[in-house]
């Protein structure tokens, strides 16, 4: 369903990219996602920020389900 949910924002042009994106924008952010290989201390930057997130599959397999040339590791929703 998650999945889902990030090609239907990618549609639409209503996704952020990253770690970075997603803490600048994170009174924007509606859904946050990040893949189960993500670093620790990505987590530790999103649980300081307060920042609720739900865990998707590897990097490898998003980006093949997304159809992405780039591997990422979190995913926000506008």
């Amino acid at each position: 369903m998650s999945v889902k949910e990030i090609k239907d924002a990618m549609e639409k042009g209503r996704v952020y990219f990253g770690i970075r994106q997603t803490l600048k924008n994170v009174k924007k952010n509606s859904n946050v996602f990040v893949s189960k290989d993500v670093r620790e201390e990505t987590i530790k930057k999103l649980e300081n920020a307060k920042v609720e997130f739900t865990v998707l599959k590897s990097k490898e397999e998003l980006s093949l389900e997304l159809n992405l040339n780039f591997k990422c590791e979190v995913f926000s929703l506008k």
